[in-house]
């Protein structure tokens, strides 16, 4: 299974066109390597692959699954990246829920499971679970969650914004 993924699926529903198209799929880097003679694995902490044509590269990556923290301690940051898993664990491990979109081609159906088309009507971005950890895991997002505003002309959701006022002295870590 391969479906389209993320700010394609998100800009193509907004009526913008992407910058890229990216596909998440059941399938292991080594399978993908081996259907496309124009690949090659990439990343360190997570395998992907890159499918190279003279004027696009298409970037697959395989459903991940939420890893376990390494060490002890109550914190629940993401500390690996190597666990595979489903189209719902993977969905539920992105940013954003307007990126959280899956778009499959044969059946012309997006696949929401975290509530991003709702949030698309609202134009609003939110984070996918407590903003807060989210923004602890990587300080990035907080910026991302104001250019996709921005460049999308969308609102950022109230516990969203909250968070980044909470949290912004974590983007000079």
């Amino acid at each position: 299974a391969a479906y389209f993924v993320g700010g394609c699926v998100r800009d193509l529903l907004l009526g913008q066109q992407p910058k890229d198209f990216d596909i998440a799929t059941d399938a292991r880097p080594r399978q993908i390597k081996r259907l496309f003679r124009n690949s090659r694995i990439i990343g360190r902490r997570f395998r992907l692959v890159h499918v190279t044509f003279p004027d696009k590269v298409l970037e697959i990556s395989t459903f991940r699954a939420a890893s376990p923290p390494l060490g002890a301690g109550p914190d629940l940051l993401i500390r690996q990246d190597n666990t595979f898993g489903t189209l719902e664990e993977d969905a539920v491990r992105r940013d954003f829920t307007i990126n959280g979109l899956f778009y499959d081609v044969d059946t012309r159906e997006v696949i929401d499971c975290v509530g991003g088309m709702q949030d698309l009507e609202r134009r609003v971005v939110r984070t996918i679970g407590d903003p807060w950890v989210r923004y602890l895991e990587d300080p990035v997002r907080m910026l991302r969650a104001i250019k996709f505003a921005g460049r999308l002309d969308l609102e950022v959701d109230g516990p969203t914004y909250e968070a980044i006022l909470d949290c912004h002295l974590e983007v000079r870590r």
